[in-house]
């Protein structure tokens, strides 16, 4: 594995039975620890749990609002935001009637297939980079 666990409870929230689900959580979470080392703003990723889903911040930077992956009730797995954050305004903005979205909190799969790096990895970066991004804003 390209990018170890943080713990061991983290590793045990990807042991799903359903074998795409888990597929396409690892492959999202190695876009982030990926987007996180191609950018030297965003720091150190840490990865927890929050609500028994796998969790990733930037407290050494506080430079992004923190990224969930996990399984929702209508698709099969999510790559979720902060739903009072304007990411997914701003994603479907940028890639309008590309994905399916639960709100202003997921962006929603059922296929690994679904995965696209250029516009999955936009979205998290600008989740990575959400608050230095207002900062710079003056907001």
């Amino acid at each position: 594995m390209k990018f170890p666990f943080a713990s061991q409870q983290v590793e045990e929230a990807y042991d799903l039975s359903d074998r795409e689900a888990r597929e396409g959580l690892l492959q999202l979470r190695e876009m982030i620890f990926d987007t996180a080392q191609a950018q030297p703003d965003i720091g150190v990723i840490e990865e927890t749990l929050r609500w028994g889903q796998p969790a990733y911040l930037t407290p050494e930077t506080k430079a992004g609002s923190t990224i969930r992956l996990g399984v929702p009730k209508t698709a099969r797995f999510a790559l979720f935001v902060h739903c009072q954050s304007r990411l997914i305004p701003e994603y479907l903005a940028e890639y309008p009637m590309w994905d399916r979205v639960e709100g202003t909190r997921a962006v929603l799969f059922d296929h690994v297939a679904e995965i696209d790096p250029l516009r999955h990895g936009w979205l998290i970066e600008q989740a990575l980079t959400y608050r230095l991004r207002k900062k710079k804003a003056g907001k």
